[in-house]
């Protein structure tokens, strides 16, 4: 935390909400420490999406990522617990436990194979992102020429609308997002995006992508990453702003929280990969130019405190901590 006060006030209505932070950060890999979860418990988050896969990884890994997880989660039922649905998630807050569900960010872990969006779904995917940065064979990635929704991206649009998951145009091409956005029947994310208007790097998103989202009844989760915040501490005060101005461009209904927190002891590791893979990470992006730096999830509760200072509704306030994502995962999620 930093210097600022927490009123009483932000504790009761923190305590009160469902904490919902829609991704991870840390790396998707079977020998992570899951220990460290009790990050996210420590700070009152009740729910959160772990990523098990991403698009530079080979499709067999995610699978590999996702078995290790469910195995330890399911090994440690006092303080964690899979879930399925809204209510259950609900439940997990009630049994002082994290509520956990998992997503893949890029489809290349389709191996190119409809089926395998259900085999993901069964396993407790409940989001999958389209492309990550570069292009795939359903779209186009923000760092890379971006093609646009494909046939078979269509396909799984299809798939996903009717398992019943969140199609998340997060990391994708301008042209890509909007093209899905446009396609699919069901609302869509941007699980972890900030506003370009406030940091111009070009993995954030337009104000017309905002809107978009919004219009499809979609939520945008801000990132706590140094990189797309503009801020080299990734403060509160900066979380608080890219809050304020998704609230303004988006309306109250439509911001919610995506981390992508990773830790600490994992930093460095991140760094490296990053590095050492810059057709996913060009350094003409800022990428390698210092050290990643992440809002922890601690600090949320004093961004609520911010953004009580600013005068912003309870339930406004509650919709952004996770009342949003809980609302359209009872619209969305079977």
């Amino acid at each position: 935390m930093n210097e600022t006060i927490v009123s009483e006030r932000a504790r009761k209505l923190y305590a009160d909400a469902l904490v919902w932070d829609t991704h991870s950060g840390f790396m998707p890999d079977p020998i992570a420490d899951l220990n460290n979860l009790r990050i996210w418990c420590d700070a009152g988050v009740n729910y959160l999406s772990i990523d098990v896969g991403f698009d530079l990884m080979p499709w067999q890994d995610t699978v590999k990522t996702l078995a290790a997880f469910r195995h330890w989660i399911n090994a440690h039922p006092d303080h964690y617990t899979l879930v399925t649905s809204a209510d259950e998630a609900l439940q997990a807050k009630a049994e002082g436990k994290l509520g956990i569900t998992f997503d893949i960010e890029g489809m290349n872990a389709l191996d190119g194979r409809i089926e395998m969006v259900e085999f993901y779904h069964q396993l407790g995917v409940r989001q999958i992102l389209f492309a990550y940065n570069r292009n795939n064979l359903v779209g186009g990635g923000c760092h890379d020429d971006d093609q646009g929704l494909t046939a078979f991206g269509r396909q799984v649009i299809d798939e996903m609308n009717r398992l019943g998951m969140f199609v998340d145009v997060t990391h994708c091409g301008h042209r890509t997002s909007m093209e899905v956005m446009e396609y699919s029947n069901r609302p869509v994310i941007f699980s972890h995006s900030n506003p370009k208007a406030l940091c111009g790097h070009g993995r954030n998103i337009s104000d017309d992508q905002i809107r978009a989202c919004a219009k499809t009844g979609g939520v945008v989760g801000i990132v706590g990453i140094n990189f797309f915040l503009g801020d080299e501490d990734a403060s509160s005060e900066t979380l608080a702003n890219h809050v304020d101005y998704l609230l303004d461009v988006a309306g109250p209904e439509h911001v919610g929280i995506g981390l992508d927190y990773a830790f600490p002891v994992e930093v460095a590791g991140i760094d490296e990969i990053l590095a050492a893979n810059p057709q996913f990470w060009p350094k003409s992006e800022g990428y390698g130019a210092g050290p990643s730096v992440y809002a922890r999830p601690a600090q949320l509760l004093e961004m609520t405190e911010i953004l009580l200072r600013r005068g912003h509704k309870d339930d406004t306030v509650r919709g952004v901590l996770g009342g949003n994502f809980l609302r359209l995962a009872r619209e969305v999620w079977k």
